[in-house]
């Protein structure tokens, strides 16, 4: 059996899991419906059991240790077709939307497949479509991680590499402590010198950043990749968020002039974990318009990938991978979400992923789009996933009523605000 121990930040995230759900869900939109449903989750499931990616789980020996990864069967019972009241594109959404309310317990296994089919009136998709929800426990795997996996499960031939997690010597730490605060210490130089960007600076929490309450819902827009690739798909989007945000706030009564978003970044350095990203803040310029504002935030963005490249940043990321299980436990069981604070990294989340070529299949029928609606949080009632796939880009919401009121209207302005 194969036994591997989970990387520091898998642990944390695994652990945090019980005060914030966080499992992430990847949707997949199909053009058709299979003519066997029953065979094509059978090949789904065959695909599963021949890469060792998949057949894991959790195995948490408690506080003292480590939780590790064990080897086990694909299950039956980690694919299931959900019966829709509503079968239109909007029930679908209801439905997913009520996935969260389902976290997934990683002892028992970390991922699961939900198919809703048929649906009507799906993005891009002329007749009924299969819509297939991957849901992936955070401990999991991250943003890119989740969909080269999920890649493999339609039918993409590639790899999925092994996460390797650096050996655990207790002896490492201190001295990798004091690599971090030299390099820490050089970082501060090296900023007060103008050789790096400084730190983005934190801004004042909004109404999206008060508690989810009330109904959480779901949107998906969709756009061709040309309309939003100037300069980059991200900042496009990043652009008519700062637009269609900032006026709905404005309409509420919140003052957006300094309106940002927290952007995950893949890290640059190996991957020793299957959460290898960091959070970053960007701002998005209301005030400007829209050529300007596309300037200062790829500037943003590229001051963010500068900074993240410093030597420092490994050294805390090296220290961080030595941490003694009890000492990181310890630190979990301290996070008390209630807590608000008053200022904060972003006022809502855009988490932008690329899933590849258009040549995914489940049954047969083409993928004709894939969408992701990241979790929400104490601090972070708004959020939006960018998914791309072949020509056709997702642009998608996941809104709790407390943060933005009516979803619907907010929609209806990221609608407008995006190019087409």
């Amino acid at each position: 059996m194969m036994v591997r121990r989970l990387a520091a930040a898998d642990a944390q995230s695994y652990w945090m899991s019980a005060k914030m759900p966080s499992d992430a869900f990847l949707l997949y939109g199909f053009a058709g419906v299979p003519d066997d449903l029953e065979q094509a989750i059978g090949v789904i499931r065959g695909r599963a059991q021949e890469c060792a990616e998949f057949r894991v789980r959790i195995r948490d020996g408690g506080a003292l240790t480590y939780p590790s990864w064990v080897s086990g069967p694909v299950g039956a019972d980690q694919f299931s077709v959900r019966e829709l009241d509503d079968n239109t594109w909007t029930g679908c959404l209801a439905a997913v939307g009520g996935l969260a309310d389902e976290q997934l317990d990683a002892r028992a296994w970390p991922w699961r497949l939900v198919v809703f089919t048929p649906v009507e009136g799906a993005p891009g998709v002329s007749g009924p479509a299969t819509v297939a929800v991957v849901q992936m426990s955070h401990a999991f795997a991250d943003g890119v991680r989740s969909s080269a996996l999920a890649w493999r499960l339609f039918g993409r031939a590639d790899e999925i590499a092994p996460v390797t997690t650096p050996r655990l010597r207790g002896v490492l730490l201190p001295w990798r402590g004091l690599v971090a605060a030299r390099a820490h210490r050089q970082l501060v130089r090296d900023t007060e010198a103008g050789l790096v960007p400084p730190q983005a600076p934190s801004r004042p929490a909004l109404r999206t950043n008060t508690p989810p309450a009330g109904t959480r819902s779901v949107r998906t827009l969709t756009r061709h990749r040309d309309l939003l690739a100037d300069p980059t798909v991200t900042i496009g989007v990043l652009c008519a968020v700062s637009t269609a945000l900032s006026e709905h706030l404005r309409a509420m009564g919140d003052d957006p002039s300094t309106l940002g978003a927290e952007v995950p970044m893949a890290k640059t350095v190996a991957r020793e974990a299957n959460n290898h990203y960091g959070n970053v803040g960007v701002s998005l310029y209301p005030e400007l318009g829209i050529d300007e504002r596309a300037t200062r935030i790829a500037a943003d963005m590229a001051d963010r990938r500068r900074r993240a490249q410093h030597p420092a940043m490994r050294a805390d990321s090296r220290a961080y991978a030595v941490m003694p299980a009890p000492l990181l436990h310890w630190g979990v069981t301290r996070f008390d979400p209630t807590v608000r604070s008053p200022v904060v990294t972003g006022n809502t989340v855009v988490s932008s992923v690329n899933r590849g070529q258009a040549d995914l299949r489940f049954g047969g029928a083409p993928v004709a789009f894939t969408a992701g609606y990241p979790a929400l949080s104490p601090m972070m009632g708004l959020t939006h996933g960018v998914h791309g796939i072949g020509d056709t880009v997702a642009v998608s919401v996941h809104a709790a009523e407390s943060a933005i009121c009516d979803v619907d209207e907010y929609v209806a302005r990221l609608d407008a605000a995006l190019p087409g």
